[in-house]
């Protein structure tokens, strides 16, 4: 299949974080695009205004006419989280127009460019987009589909000018429906491979076998960056000339050292196979950032970069929106957004922000997302959220799913061992904030709907005069 057979593009599902970058780049491209989505966001917004037109209504009539009228140059393209009985799908099924997954076109995508595709159950987002802008930072031309706004671009999309002869391609590489098995990547940054969407995988050996088969399509004379708590099994089907570097935040063939915390400010030297590089100063704190950052680091010597355009490009870093993202600061009060969906990024989350707030009274309001998750680590996001003085929890957010008999946010409720807990409805959070605000550091956490209250939150501080702004 080639892009260049196809003269319009249509997305069913074009609001997704993955979905609107692909959808942005056919638009810079120079083809129609036209889509669908449930819900007008502020990315769907953003679309509009850059020219793409999106509908939010499950309707045949919608469809543009130059689609209806020919078929055979039009290519769909689908999220995962279509439900089977959306009746535009099987309107374009019944009338068989070529309908593709965004895994797939990412994969005809980069099927001729050098990529380097980062994947892991958690960690991605932030990975790619350090990567992404550390070759940007250094004026190396490149390409990035990206799974979150990156601060520094102000986009999850970033183009390259053309100027190299084999195009280099930055993008996640999705595990969820085992969509980074359409990828031939030259350099694979592997995070993590901790147990996650049993609903598609069944079991973690399921997972594990998956995550090996990614590995396995290395390209000869590639490079997997791994993060060494991994699973030792994921390279059990790995080619024999695929170059291997280790790396974690205290041990491995590259780890970091003379870590310390100045104010939001990370310091560390990095310790490299490739070549130490001391004195970096990254300013999106947390722990598990620096180790991702540290994966970042060693994709951009492999492409050799020079040190001292990585220790400004670490510098100037800026972070994603909704990871570990400051909102608003004042009058000795913090509020940070954060996407933490997994009992493990849960965890890195609360550790990070006791090290930068040592005994200040953190406050965490946490939307659980899907019933299977919930279901599944009940105990592990117990166990993590446990390390807030106060956790809120709102009701799980379905997604895809539909709700599973028991697997309620009460059931997890119960099992939160720390001093303050309780349940309260989205709607009402706001108002309770502005009669509770018996904490010094507040987070909003979780990869639903949770992001629309961050405005209004933070408004709330404002007007009762919590802030400085």
């Amino acid at each position: 299949m080639r892009l260049e057979d196809y003269r319009y593009i249509y997305f069913l599902g074009i609001g997704g974080i993955g979905m609107s970058a692909i959808a942005r780049w056919f638009h810079a491209k120079g083809f129609p695009v036209w889509g669908y989505d449930k819900t007008r966001t502020p990315l769907t917004e953003a679309l509009e205004q850059e020219g793409i037109i999106v509908h939010y209504e499950d309707n045949v009539a919608h469809l543009p006419q130059q689609i209806l009228e020919d078929k055979t140059y039009t290519l769909v393209i689908l999220t995962p989280a279509i439900p089977a009985e959306h009746t535009e799908w099987a309107y374009l099924k019944e009338q068989n127009y070529t309908i593709k997954k965004r895994s797939e076109v990412l994969g005809i995508i980069t099927a001729n460019a050098f990529t380097i595709a980062v994947a892991g159950t958690h960690g991605k987002t932030t990975t790619s987009s350090m990567v992404t802008h550390l070759l940007h930072h250094a004026g190396v031309d490149a390409s990035a589909f990206l799974g979150g706004i990156a601060t520094n671009i102000n986009s999850n999309l970033l183009i390259s000018k053309g100027e190299r002869e084999q195009e280099l391609v930055v993008v996640e590489a999705d595990e969820y429906d085992r969509s980074f098995l359409t990828l031939f990547p030259d350099i694979a940054i592997v995070t993590s491979a901790d147990p996650d969407h049993l609903d598609i995988y069944g079991d973690s050996e399921e997972l594990i076998r998956t995550f090996q088969r990614f590995i396995s399509q290395i390209k000869p004379g590639g490079y997997l960056l791994l993060n060494k708590n991994t699973d030792p099994r994921l390279t059990a089907q790995i080619q024999p000339d695929v170059n291997v570097i280790t790396y974690s935040l205290n041990t491995g063939g590259a780890h970091i050292q003379s870590l310390n915390i100045d104010g939001r400010w990370f310091n560390f030297d990095v310790v490299s196979p490739l070549h130490n590089i001391g004195s970096l100063q990254l300013g999106v704190p947390g722990f598990h950032n620096a180790e991702n950052m540290l994966a970042a680091v060693l994709a951009s010597q492999v492409l050799q970069v020079p040190e001292d355009q990585i220790r400004s490009g670490v510098k100037s870093y800026k972070g994603v929106k909704r990871r570990f993202e400051f909102v608003y600061e004042g009058n000795g009060k913090v509020y940070i957004d954060d996407y933490a969906h997994h009992p493990k990024e849960i965890d890195a989350f609360m550790s990070s922000l006791r090290a930068l707030y040592p005994n200040k009274r953190i406050k965490v309001i946490f939307q659980p997302h899907l019933f299977t998750r919930t279901r599944d680590f009940t105990n592990e996001f117990a166990e993590s959220l446990s390390k807030a003085d106060e956790v809120v929890l709102l009701d799980i957010y379905p997604a895809r799913e539909k709700p599973i008999p028991g697997v309620t946010s009460e059931m997890l409720l119960e099992r939160i061992s720390c001093p303050a807990k309780s349940l309260i409805n989205k709607a009402e959070i706001v108002d309770n904030l502005a009669l509770n605000a018996d904490f010094d550091v507040l987070a909003t956490v979780g990869a639903g709907d949770i992001d629309t209250l961050v405005k209004p939150i933070k408004n709330i501080l404002e007007k009762v005069g919590y802030g400085l702004e």
